[in-house]
């Protein structure tokens, strides 16, 4: 089998495991492609990518470009005589980038394709109750996550699945899916097949403030979804009227249970030690939440010095 010559493309840690896996295996990474440092924090020190940092510990050449159509960045490119290009939670690239590798450039992405495309798969299957998801490698095109599929691997989605144990699961099945699209490309052996452009997909789009925000009007399971779906990452956030006054809150963690409900929908319920809202069909027992400029804690710490009055809600 032919040694292939990677341009490795991706930011965050998910990312990571991928390039990590493609080291460990008989493909040489010639360069790699990452964000450029942004400032961060209350000294808005410049902070590196995670694949930056993991770059640098591997001395593997690196470029942080600002803008991918640059021509010194595409002739850096292009005299890297690289294979082909792997693309894991970057950018969308412009034409005259993914084009350049003689076996094209492929994409990693983080759902069973053509559902959950866009910006958050991990995010969506888990706030939507899917039961299985999985990852897709497929040669990159013009539009975003629409290219012809190379391959999948699909895994079942827990009960009690947050994002962050599914990003665990889909990044150790995404580096092996990887590396074995890395090994089909250097036999000869894929055989893409177009993506279906006609039908009802569900999509993934980025996550922002008002698509985050819990809708306690929901039922206890679906909010139980939309909180695990957004933990620990960005997090469900909440409005907490408290002695008169809004306080933005976010809840990280919660529990169904078989109560009927309390009040109107948002209506809280608390003892010495546990938390309970009013929700459209029952309630929801709370576990863990963060009160702004104060740290992620359990329910239970929280009541230790906090207390809810008869007329808190959340909104």
């Amino acid at each position: 089998m032919k040694s292939l010559r990677i341009v490795f493309m991706g930011t965050p840690e998910f990312a990571v495991g991928v390039l990590e896996k493609i080291l460990e295996g008989p493909h040489q990474v010639c360069g790699v492609v990452t964000a450029p440092d942004k400032p961060a924090g209350r000294g808005r020190q410049l902070n590196s990518s995670a694949v930056k940092t993991f770059a640098l510990a591997n001395n593997l050449p690196i470029w942080q470009p600002t803008q991918l159509k640059d021509p010194e960045f595409i002739d850096a490119l292009t005299a890297l005589s690289a294979d082909v290009f792997v693309v894991v939670a970057f950018r969308m690239l412009p034409k005259v980038v993914w084009q350049i590798p003689e076996q094209g450039t492929f994409n990693l992405h983080a759902s069973l394709l053509p559902n959950y495309r866009g910006a958050a798969p991990i995010n969506w299957v888990i706030i939507n109750g899917e039961k299985q998801t999985g990852v897709t490698t497929f040669f990159i095109d013009e539009k975003i996550d629409t290219g012809a599929i190379i391959d999948r691997k699909s895994t079942s989605i827990d009960a009690r699945e947050t994002v962050g144990s599914l990003h665990d699961k889909l990044k150790d099945l995404g580096s092996l899916l990887t590396q074995e699209t890395l090994d089909a490309i250097a036999l000869g052996h894929t055989q893409a097949i177009a993506q279906e452009v006609s039908g009802v997909f569900e999509e993934a789009p980025k996550l922002s403030v008002a698509n985050t925000k819990i809708e306690w009007h929901q039922t206890t399971e679906q909010i139980d979804a939309f909180i695990r779906g957004l933990n620990p990452y960005p997090g469900a956030w909440t409005q907490l009227m408290h002695q008169g006054a809004p306080i933005k809150c976010k809840i990280y963690a919660a529990s169904p249970v078989d109560l009927p409900p309390k009040g109107i929908q948002g209506t809280i319920t608390s003892t010495k030690s546990e938390l309970y809202v009013t929700t459209a069909n029952g309630q929801l027992n709370i576990l863990e939440l963060q009160l702004p400029n104060k740290k992620r804690m359990s329910v239970k710490n929280l009541l230790n010095g906090f207390s809810f009055d008869s007329k808190d809600k959340f909104l």
